[in-house]
């Protein structure tokens, strides 16, 4: 029974925990109507992305608010007319620059590649960078909102998240579970003020830097071999002396991440070994997550049966805790709680079976993205 409590009363200080953050420490840039009066550069680097990128081009197309608003995107060498595509949309717009990527040198990644290839070849003017990747549609005030957040946050780099859309049984398992995390396990706070780089988090599918920032950190050629560029970027921020903040962007921006299971399973595939690092520190994270959110209900079942009511009752408790934090994570960015919560055990055996993966495939050198080898 004793063990029983422990958990539960260890799963309800998370779920406080993911609560405060959810509804005291979260930032929620507005999504009305506001100008702002800088030069902003949106950069949209773009591989084989031609089945996807029109909303996205689209959307900035359309975004107000922001008069000296420049769209710069990055062919990064698509093979499926991503190019024509852009031109087909674009059409004879002034504010959108297309241009030609060059093939990443030794020691580079593709994605950090293209964004500082976008960040480098964008014109002296826009004191703003903001990155998009082609799978977010942003809704009209999106750039100037974020714009507006990150000057009264302070901060030199602003990760908005978007709004995940899941659509599959697969994406309603996985897809929650990345704004669950940094609610339940990262002090919002705390990273925003403390300058220590281990004390960072971003989203780079929309993400906003102070350019003159941005570049004393090094931009992404700081970071031009790592796969999670976009935590690294922030990382490089704070040890250059800037502030970096987290905001709720679910008004600001939809995602749609991935389109199927394969591609959801390869994504997180190439990235989570170098979300958790070396692999005993995976290894005890992991088992953690599984005692708290899937060992409750099993635990349950089996007292039960063994008829011991009180902790059968305490696991039981443990378990909607569990689920309560999980309701409130997606509440609070935009997403869908129920049922979807209930699943809460299933989705960290999901993730535990990635990260799994992720180590055993990055060991024998088989990770690629975009045809190109990650790690």
């Amino acid at each position: 029974m004793i063990p029983a409590l422990v958990l539960a009363a260890a799963v309800a200080a998370l779920t406080v925990h993911t609560l405060v953050n959810a509804t005291v420490w979260l930032r929620r840039p507005g999504a009305g109507p506001v100008e702002v009066t800088e030069a902003v550069a949106v950069l949209l680097p773009l591989r084989d992305e031609a089945g996807r990128v029109t909303p996205c081009l689209r959307a900035l197309l359309a975004q107000r608010g922001v008069p000296e608003l420049r769209i710069v995107v990055l062919d990064d060498g698509s093979t499926d007319g991503t190019a024509d595509v852009v031109r087909a949309v674009a059409g004879d717009d002034p504010r959108v620059t297309l241009l030609t990527g060059i093939a990443p040198p030794p020691g580079w990644l593709g994605k950090p590649h293209a964004c500082w290839q976008l960040a480098t070849r964008t014109g002296p003017a826009p004191t703003v960078l903001a990155f998009v990747d082609a799978d977010v549609v942003l809704t009209p005030y999106a750039v100037a909102a974020a714009v507006t957040e990150l000057r009264a946050a302070g901060a030199t780099l602003l990760s908005p998240y978007p709004r995940i859309v899941v659509r599959t049984a697969a994406d309603r398992l996985v897809q929650p579970l990345l704004q669950w995390l940094w609610l339940t396990f990262l002090p919002l706070r705390a990273m925003e003020r403390s300058p220590r780089p281990s004390l960072a988090a971003a989203g780079g599918q929309f993400l906003l830097v102070d350019r003159a920032g941005y570049l004393r950190a090094g931009g992404h050629a700081a970071v031009a071999d790592r796969v999670l560029e976009d935590i690294e970027l922030a990382r490089a921020v704070k040890r250059s002396g800037g502030r970096i903040a987290l905001a709720d962007g679910a008004r600001l921006a939809a995602c749609r991440m991935y389109e199927n299971w394969p591609q959801l399973r390869d994504g997180y595939t190439k990235s989570l070994w170098a979300s958790f690092g070396h692999p005993t520190v995976a290894a005890v994270v992991v088992t953690l997550l599984l005692l708290l959110y899937t060992a409750p209900p099993l635990v349950a079942a089996g007292a039960l049966v063994a008829g011991a009511p009180a902790t059968a009752g305490l696991a039981l408790a443990a378990y909607l805790l569990g689920v309560a934090g999980r309701a409130v994570s997606a509440r609070a960015t935009g997403g869908r709680a129920w049922p979807d919560a209930l699943a809460h055990p299933v989705s960290v055996v999901v993730l535990g079976w990635l990260t799994l993966r992720s180590y055993h495939l990055r060991k024998r050198r088989r990770i690629t993205w975009r045809g190109r080898p990650v790690g």
